[in-house]
């Protein structure tokens, strides 16, 4: 090929290939830093890897990518010493759109190559994202070859000429557009560079360190290097401390508290995958917590949605993951569905697994003390994921009211000769209240009943999914029924009462009722003992359980959101109390007015004009 000046047209098939990199291909303008600063970490791998095949001779000298920004003139200059382009070599991979030089090399190289990132030939071009014109000043690292000039203004017409350069390797000089001139910002250039680039394996100097001295910023002769080239999760565990994982995490997380513990991931077959991931204390809120996994592919970022490739219930996770054998389509940032995919997300469970089994067992007391912040990502994979239920159900745990844990075995070995009913189901009594349910939770203890504490954001998911798994096992609210209901150990006593009698009684307590907004009630007779409670509101458990779902689903859930909340109101027809309004009906509406009002007190039902009724009538009784 001539070297002397020419002009020519890029080797697209269509006059708008501009356009789509500039609007479509690529979803976020600030990954342009990350392209064309991994296009020069390429060259720079490549060189090294011929250095060290002997086709380069002698030393390399310092192959730190530097990145210059002139905010008058508006333009960025990033500029290596890798192994530069010939002229051939600009027409090939500059001006010929998608075929990529790193594939060439991998080809050639493939036993030596070392961490090229390059897949698509596509990246160089997104700096037109926000550039209205881009140079590159090149000299390949062959003996004797010629400098080169390539230009472009963002159409498919260039420019390539001789020009002069002292040394190999390659200039990129930005001229931003117009629209662009906030990349012309030296705190908006080095934040970026921080986000895309602080992990890439060869060192990125951005201007000079400063000092604050005799009241001002004075620049120092030390580079300012933005990145760590051999970041935490390329290292070997056995060379690590815990102090070495906290404080990565804290130069990831700057104002998060110090985490539970972590996992380094580091596999070589059938994929290869490195990175670690650490558990947080969670505060609450599932959604708060997610995108917080980020994606590495060959150390270069990729994205912090890694929804594709990390189980759903761990994208809660924080910390790292990096592989080169995620696929990911033309702009590096989207993750592409197939098997490796599934390969890695299932390694993946299963090494978090194996991590929270390990310290179940090694350190019960630890595991225990920290089951509350882990308690939402067992749960939540539980929930989501059968083949973690089946790890899982070894070391999750039930907390109840006194605070002690117990692991499913354990937990069913505890109940069972209390509270397995006539049917031979096992009942699993819990409260979400301890304070709000403590006369249920009373009259359990008193019958030597277990109750567990379910206060949690999944809890009831969580239920419906033990339901399904465990055999003749039902979990109800303490709240639910009453005591003797909830777990029916014989048949109860037959009420009798005749039609007549059952609906003149239901009238009569239900005109007793204060009206509440969209609340339903359902009375219902029970012989419960003469030292049971007069009135007792439960609700049932099916239809609370629905609606408290509800309002986190939403979707075909909302049927159950939008119907009113129902409550039974038991009478206890043994109660003497009872029995005295029955037979004194006529003139009893006070008392059956205060024996009602004193159940619905008790569930926090009773409030404004009705409560002060209440109480008023509360006080005469007590003058009279």
């Amino acid at each position: 090929m001539s070297t002397k000046k020419q002009s020519g047209r890029i080797g697209v098939t269509t006059e708008n290939i501009f356009p789509i990199i500039k609007k479509f291909l690529y979803s976020d303008h600030d990954i342009f830093i990350r392209e064309i600063v991994s296009n020069s970490v390429d060259a720079t791998q490549k060189l090294r890897t011929l250095a060290s095949v002997g086709e380069i001779k002698g030393d390399v000298g310092d192959l730190t990518v530097r990145i210059r920004l002139d905010e008058k003139k508006g333009t960025l200059t990033i500029s290596d010493r890798g192994i530069g382009m010939t002229a051939e070599e600009i027409e090939k991979y500059i001006n010929q759109i998608a075929f990529s030089s790193a594939n060439d090399f991998l080809d050639k190289y493939k036993k030596d190559a070392n961490s090229i990132i390059g897949h698509f030939g596509l990246g160089f071009y997104s700096a037109f994202m926000v550039s209205k014109k881009v140079e590159i000043i090149t000299r390949s690292w062959r003996e004797d070859s010629q400098a080169m000039k390539w230009e472009c203004d963002g159409s498919p017409e260039y420019t390539v000429s001789e020009t002069k350069k002292e040394d190999r390797g390659t200039d990129v000089i930005l001229h931003f557009d117009d629209d662009s001139k906030q990349f012309a910002e030296n705190h908006k250039i080095e934040s970026l560079l921080k986000k895309y680039c602080r992990f890439l394996p060869v060192p990125i100097a951005f201007g000079k360190k400063t000092e604050w001295k005799d009241g001002k910023s004075v620049e120092l002769d030390e580079d300012n290097i933005i990145n760590e080239v051999n970041p935490l999760w390329m290292r070997k565990p056995a060379d690590l401390t815990d102090e070495d994982y906290k404080k990565f995490y804290k130069e990831l997380y700057p104002f998060a508290e110090d985490p539970l513990f972590w996992i380094h991931l580091n596999v070589d077959y059938p994929f290869h995958l490195t990175g670690i991931l650490y558990f947080p204390k969670v505060k609450s809120g599932i959604e708060l917590q997610k995108n917080k996994i980020q994606l590495y592919c060959n150390q270069v970022y990729v994205t912090d949605s890694v929804e594709g490739i990390v189980p759903e219930f761990l994208t809660l996770l924080h910390g790292v993951i990096d592989s080169p054998d995620i696929p990911l389509n033309v702009s590096r940032s989207y993750l592409q569905s197939d098997g490796n995919v599934k390969k890695i997300s299932t390694y993946i469970t299963k090494k978090v697994a194996d991590r929270l089994d390990e310290i179940f067992k090694n350190d019960r007391q630890q595991f225990e003390e920290k089951w509350d912040s882990l308690k939402i990502f067992i749960e939540y994979g539980i929930i989501t994921d059968e083949k973690f239920y089946d790890r899982a159900s070894k070391f999750v745990l039930l907390k109840d009211i006194e605070n002690k844990c117990y692991t499913l075995d354990e937990y069913k070995t505890l109940i069972q000769s209390e509270q397995t009913d006539k049917d031979g189901n096992l009942i699993y009594l819990y409260t979400t209240d301890k304070d709000e349910q403590y006369a249920y939770i009373s009259e359990a203890k008193e019958k030597a009943y277990d109750v567990l504490v379910m206060d949690g954001q999944l809890d009831m998911h969580f239920v419906n999914r033990l339901e399904q798994r465990l055999e003749k096992a039902r979990f109800v609210r303490v709240d639910g029924d009453i005591i003797d209901n909830l777990i029916r150990k014989r048949d109860t006593e037959e009420v009798k009462l005749t039609e007549d009698e059952r609906k003149e009684l239901v009238e009569l307590f239900k005109s007793a009722i204060p009206p509440i907004e969209k609340t339903d009630f359902v009375i219902g007779f029970e012989h419960i003992g003469e030292s049971g409670n007069c009135v007792t509101v439960t609700q049932n458990e099916f239809m609370r359980r629905m609606k408290e779902m509800s309002e986190m689903q939403g979707g075909a859930m909302n049927f159950y959101g939008e119907m009113p909340v129902s409550y039974n109101m038991v009478i206890n027809l043994d109660a003497p109390l009872i029995k005295k309004a029955i037979s004194e009906k006529e003139n009893c509406g006070g008392l059956i007015n205060q024996l009602v009002d004193l159940a619905l007190l008790a569930n926090g039902l009773l409030k404004g004009e009705a409560l002060s009724k209440f109480v008023k009538r509360s006080t005469d009784v007590l003058l009279s």
